[in-house]
């Protein structure tokens, strides 16, 4: 008896042992088999349009701004004479 049992032992261990084989190439087989197939095409976007940034202001019309913007203050009282006096400089020789 005893050997009949380690041969129904061998025999399931070596049948198990083939079923998760045969498993595992299956499953492996199948992931190459969707890698290797092209992925489905999806329905074509339309181009995303971007508003245009606008455009950079040059040198001059950046300082004009910054003194116009400088008179601005003057004139509303938030800067004094010579604050004016020397943020103007800043602008025009900096």
């Amino acid at each position: 008896m005893p050997l009949l049992r380690g041969l129904a032992r061998t025999a399931a261990i070596a049948g198990t042992a083939t079923a998760v084989s045969n498993r595992v190439s299956r499953r492996q087989a199948g992931r190459w088999a969707q890698q290797d197939q092209p992925a489905p095409a999806a329905a074509p976007q339309p181009p995303v349009q971007q508003a245009p940034a606008p455009a950079a202001p040059s040198g001059t019309d950046d300082r004009l701004e910054q003194l116009r913007q400088l008179g601005e203050l003057k004139n509303s009282g938030v800067l004094t004479d010579e604050e004016f006096t020397e943020q103007k400089h800043r602008i025009l020789y900096s």
